[in-house]
């Protein structure tokens, strides 16, 4: 892959205090990624929380997990980046009060050609959300929802591409700190020293506020002595960055998707749903924690 990591002209500041921007990065497919994006966003929505999810994968399984039609999408994140669209114009409501989501389409796939020449190409995301008002865009639906989008995103999650391409950099570069899902299987420390070598070219080059936010174990089977090693051995190189809740393998958070559906709303009492209200309760106090250190 040809590094589209370039020393960056001065960016451009928000005018008001933006949401906690958290990335859900991980090169492998197929680690729980885009579940975790949904069902963590959903979690936080459901204790209160107002939630914005960026669909950066040109699959967009972000956007139909959540139950948003091909049809649905008539601006995607794709109009964002190539900024034929303001960010606020992409966002479509899902049927979770307080969660929102910047669908994504299979044009994310040219993206990366159509920026190559473009300056400031790494950090396309970064100034759309930089301009976006802090509550995106008021809707006229009802007095609900009209009253909901009064309230500012407290939290962002961008959901990334099992790539570490332009559209992966774009989300790094946009971020706050990085969520990585992890599974539990046997060349998972492979993949992440790989990643962590990414986050750390990003962070020097282009975005020095850039951190681990935390590891999160995924697929996770208490009867596969494997899934003990790895996590062991994670804890082990990652210590306190690696999150004490653990999701495991469920058979309903397979399922969920396909009804266009959170986990947390398909089946709310399944292992899987549990645990990422826990996983969401545990985010919650490391974010309060980290404000309290930075103070």
């Amino acid at each position: 892959m040809t590094s589209p990591i370039t020393a960056s002209s001065p960016r451009i500041e928000p005018v008001a205090p933006r949401p906690r921007i958290l990335v859900l990065a991980n090169q492998k497919g197929g680690v729980g990624k885009t579940t975790t994006a949904i069902n963590l966003g959903t979690a936080l929505a459901a204790v209160g929380e107002r939630v914005l999810i960026v669909d950066l994968d040109p699959q967009g399984n972000a956007s139909t997990g959540l139950g948003i039609g091909r049809v649905d999408r008539k601006v995607s994140a794709y109009d964002v980046l190539i900024g034929s669209a303001l960010i606020e114009d992409a966002i479509v409501p899902t049927k979770v009060p307080g969660l929102d989501i910047v669908p994504s389409t299979m044009d994310l796939l040219g993206a990366e050609l159509e920026l190559a020449s473009v300056p400031r190409r790494s950090h396309r995301l970064r100034d759309a959300l930089a301009r976006m008002p802090r509550s995106g865009r008021m809707r006229e639906d009802s007095d609900k929802e009209r009253e909901m989008t009064k309230r500012p995103y407290t939290y962002l999650l961008i959901d990334c591409p099992p790539s570490l391409n332009l559209l992966t950099i774009n989300a790094m570069t946009a971020a706050d700190a990085i969520l990585v899902p992890l599974q539990c299987e046997f060349f998972a420390l492979e993949g992440l020293s790989q990643l962590l070598r990414t986050v750390e070219r990003v962070k020097t080059s282009l975005n020095p506020r850039l951190e681990i936010q935390g590891v999160v174990l995924t697929m996770f089977d208490q009867r596969n002595k494997l899934s003990d090693q790895v996590a062991s051995d994670v804890r082990e190189h990652l210590g306190d960055k690696v999150y004490r809740t653990v999701i495991p393998r469920n058979v309903r958070l397979s399922e969920a998707p396909s009804y266009g559906k959170p986990a947390l709303v398909y089946d709310h009492r399944c292992a899987g749903s549990k645990a990422y209200m826990k996983l969401a309760s545990e985010l919650i106090r490391r974010e309060r924690d980290l404000r309290k250190t930075a103070a």
